[in-house]
């Protein structure tokens, strides 16, 4: 008899392969078989020894996994680990660098991640411009401990419609992160706090599955990495410092030590409780570099918009402009800056404060001119504007 295994899901036969994976070892891949070749290969008789089963779920325990549940077959993987006790001085030390003064939280991040894997957690984003700071080492540490069930993704693979392959992990790590357009930020943030998502495959229906990935993102860009607007709590943003020496061998003492680790988040007594859907308190998780990244986020748009109506004052010599946000639009497309309107009604409103006309009443505002040395001509239009002095744009 076979040594090899083979499985039948509904009316689908699979195989049970292990695939070489690049970096070494294996990674365990079912493969769609066909029932005639398996006649061929092990006779006739063969094909009724298969464990059948209705269909997959997706259930994610570490501490009780079951294989199977009712007639189904887990699609979450198990992780290997047998916790015991034992110390591990080379975790604490790197929990210790990468959450520094907000360790205890780092270390419930953590826990959480191992006891509740279905719990909604902050988007963790780890950024440094300087290089061996350990972020790349804290995301092969994940992939520790959760094996399997934690996938690295490129920008693309984030980006792709297609996502059966990252849709029922525990988490989804990118190294490297650079999602700066609104479209991604947008669907990082929806993906972080929804219930429930569709998975797409090539060639396949899509499928509604639960959906409890949670994200983990580094970057070498302090600045824009992603969007972040103000107000926004569902990040939790990190500036790691360089290493002080460069352990080649770091990796592996953290691996030996897991069993520890695991053993001891499985006793620890949280140090926060539950106050909102990603468990943290906002004001817990928000941090100097957080702070950072909305004010660049802001500021990009923001400049662009004082120095174009800056450029309308000088060259058509007025001390006020007058516009609505139409009217900016156009003027930023003409100059070929992306924006959203919701943005630029953000920077006038709030950022600058600056009220409406009470009512629709005439204006006059300036448009882009090709065919005028001047290059602004002025228009008359009826609207509820704002309008702006030079002086105002020198104290912003």
């Amino acid at each position: 008899m076979t040594d090899e295994k083979f499985i039948r899901v509904g009316t689908t036969l699979y195989k049970i392969v292990n695939q070489p994976r690049l970096n070494g070892g294996y990674v365990k891949r079912r493969i769609v078989w066909n029932n005639e070749t398996l006649r061929q290969d092990y006779g006739k008789d063969y094909i009724g020894t298969v464990p059948k089963y209705d269909g997959f779920c997706t259930v994610p325990d570490h501490v009780n996994y079951q294989p199977i549940i009712g007639k189904f077959l887990n699609l979450y993987e198990p992780i290997e680990h047998k916790p015991q006790k034992g110390d591990f001085p080379n975790i604490q030390s790197l929990v210790q660098h990468i959450f520094g003064e907000q360790y205890d939280l780092g270390m419930d991040y953590l826990q959480l991640l191992y006891l509740q894997p279905v719990q909604k957690l902050p988007i963790l984003l780890l950024v440094s411009e300087e290089r061996n700071t350990g972020k790349s080492t804290f995301l092969n540490f994940l992939k520790a401990i959760f094996q399997n069930n934690v996938t690295f993704n490129t920008n693309e693979d984030f980006r792709s419609q297609f996502n059966s392959d990252w849709a029922g992990k525990l988490l989804i790590v990118v190294d490297e992160v650079l999602l700066n357009r609104r479209e991604d930020s947008e669907r990082l943030k929806n993906l972080s706090t929804t219930l429930s998502y569709k998975v797409e495959a090539k060639g396949k229906d899509r499928d509604e599955i639960t959906f409890f990935a949670k994200f983990v993102l580094c970057s070498n860009n302090e600045y824009l990495p992603v969007i972040i607007d103000t107000g926004e709590t569902r990040y939790w943003v990190r500036k790691i410092n360089q290493l002080k020496n460069d352990d080649t061998n770091f990796l592996q003492r953290l691996k030996n030590e897991i069993p520890a680790f695991l053993e001891y988040l499985q006793h620890r007594k949280l140090t926060t409780e539950k106050v909102s859907r990603m468990w943290f308190n906002p004001k817990q998780t928000e941090t100097p570099a957080l702070r950072k990244i909305i004010r660049s986020n802001r500021n990009k748009l923001e400049i662009e918009v004082a120095e174009l109506i800056k450029e309308i004052m000088e060259s058509v010599g007025i001390d006020f402009f007058s516009f609505c946000l139409n009217d900016l639009l156009n003027l930023l497309v003409a100059s070929q800056v992306k924006a959203e309107k919701y943005w630029v009604r953000k920077i006038v409103t709030e950022y600058w404060k600056l009220p409406p006309a009470p009512n629709g009443l005439t204006y006059t505002t300036y448009q882009v001119d090709y065919t005028n040395q001047c290059r602004y001509s002025s228009f008359k239009r009826v609207g509820r504007f704002y309008t702006i002095t030079k002086k105002q744009l020198e104290e912003l």
